[in-house]
């Protein structure tokens, strides 16, 4: 169980997430569709460092969020 002190607001860790963490958190079936997202730039952004992608947890649920609102919307 995550502490508080390890985790943001709605659970997400309080630290950048991996490749890995985005396709566990949206059950995809491997780390290439979260590079295939990144690649089309259809995904939550991210950016590098160094040669490791990276995500942030409030862009990642402000991308979950503006997703929610299109799909509301259509």
């Amino acid at each position: 169980m995550a502490s508080a002190t390890n985790t943001l607001r709605a659970g997400l860790p309080d630290r950048y997430l991996t490749p890995e963490d985005i396709a566990e958190m949206f059950g995809l079936p491997s780390v290439e569709t979260v590079y295939a997202w990144r690649k089309k730039r259809t995904g939550p952004p991210a950016f590098r460092v160094g040669k490791h992608l990276r995500f942030d947890p409030a862009a990642v649920r402000a991308w979950v969020e503006q997703q929610t609102a299109a799909e509301h919307a259509a």
